[in-house]
């Protein structure tokens, strides 16, 4: 039996159907005998989506407010898993960053994870559950949530991981296959 953190991007939660996908993923995982942290982007497109929004809101939005909005794109995704999940007859439970004192420094729109509290985590496992959390956020020491700029679901994944000494961190993404470098900057990728 392993402990393994899985985490989905975007794309891989864009509507129901994928949703439904990484489900059956995640259930295999566990039904192999496995523990599994599944941690979750928001949907395709939400983030720009409330960025968008925010923007039009006030032109310049309050950092610490635009965090708050920024982060819900997780939370939907996070308990919709869940939900999908436990209607597929397995227990699991959802949390945010802040439920599981995922920590940060206060920059807000780029925090940094400063330590991630692994105890709810192994409580939830050591009920047989599938755990699956808001990636992108975190705490400040104020209570503020923060959120880690774009990338920040993978570095919640790898942060997760390295706290609770899982055996593997697996990062699903839909890419046309492995590159030698950023397809996007270097067209011979």
């Amino acid at each position: 039996m392993a402990l393994i953190v899985q985490k989905y991007g975007g794309t891989s939660v864009a509507n129901l159907e994928r949703f439904r996908n990484v489900a059956r993923r995640v259930i295999k995982t566990k039904e192999q005998g496995n523990d599994v942290i599944v941690v979750v982007s928001a949907m395709a497109g939400e983030t720009n989506k409330l960025l968008s929004l925010a923007m039009e809101a006030a032109g310049e939005p309050d950092e610490r407010e635009l965090d708050v909005l920024l982060a819900t794109g997780e939370q939907v995704s996070s308990a919709l898993l869940a939900i999908i999940l436990c209607a597929l007859g397995h227990a699991v439970r959802s949390y945010l960053g802040h439920q599981i004192k995922i920590s940060t420094d206060s920059v807000h729109g780029k925090a940094r994870i400063t330590s991630v509290d692994a105890e709810k985590i192994f409580s939830e496992l050591r009920e047989g559950r599938i755990v699956v959390v808001a990636g992108f956020q975190g705490e400040d020491e104020g209570g503020n949530i923060t959120t880690l700029g774009r990338g920040g679901s993978d570095t919640t994944a790898v942060a997760v991981a390295a706290a609770l000494k899982a055996d593997l961190c697996e990062i699903y993404t839909d890419v046309d296959g492995i590159y030698t470098t950023d397809p996007r900057i270097t067209a011979k990728a």
